[in-house]
């Protein structure tokens, strides 16, 4: 590996190791299935949804299906949670050149977010994408500017396929 390639790969790492606070909701230092819950139900909240109709169980499911294949990808030791150093080397080794594995571990969650977001039925809208990524961690000043760019066609709708590509280009890909 040339210098300019070890420079790449210790920018991409630094980088990656920056999405980890996302996904630790709580801050305790790892993600567990907790962690998912606490996302799950901070949607829920945020857009006043019971955790007992249809969207508010597919979101519990797709919360624990990610958390799942978060595990299987990361949680080297097996302990039901992955550090900081595991999310990285998971990250890393695993995802750097196959973002779709990543895309379609996240799907299952992803997609009962934006129904559990686009309250009218009409799609999801660069508004509610905000409060979303609001609620995941992503700070205010920054909410706006990534909802609104999300909408890569510019039709005023978000689609489940511009999430999806944007999510996995974000936690995988070096540019």
């Amino acid at each position: 590996m040339d210098h300019a390639e070890s420079t790449d790969h210790a920018e991409y790492e630094r980088r990656i190791a920056a999405r980890f606070a996302g996904f630790d909701q709580d801050g305790n230092g790892y993600i567990d299935r907790e962690d998912f819950v606490t996302a799950a139900k901070g949607l829920l909240a945020e857009f006043t949804t019971t955790a007992r109709c249809d969207k508010g169980q597919a979101l519990y499911a797709g919360a624990e299906a990610f958390w799942q294949g978060m595990a299987g990808i990361a949680d080297v030791d097996g302990d039901q949670r992955v550090t900081r150093e595991e999310f990285v080397t998971g990250a890393v080794k695993r995802l750097r050149d196959n973002p779709e594995r990543f895309a379609e571990i996240a799907r299952p969650f992803l997609r009962a977010a934006i129904a559990v977001a686009d309250q009218s039925g009409s799609g999801l809208t660069p508004a509610s994408a905000e409060r979303v990524l609001r609620v995941l961690g992503v700070a205010p000043s920054l909410a706006g500017p990534v909802a609104a760019a999300l909408d890569a066609d510019g039709d005023g709708r978000i689609s489940e396929e511009e999430i999806v590509t944007a999510f996995a280009h974000y936690f995988t890909v070096s540019e």
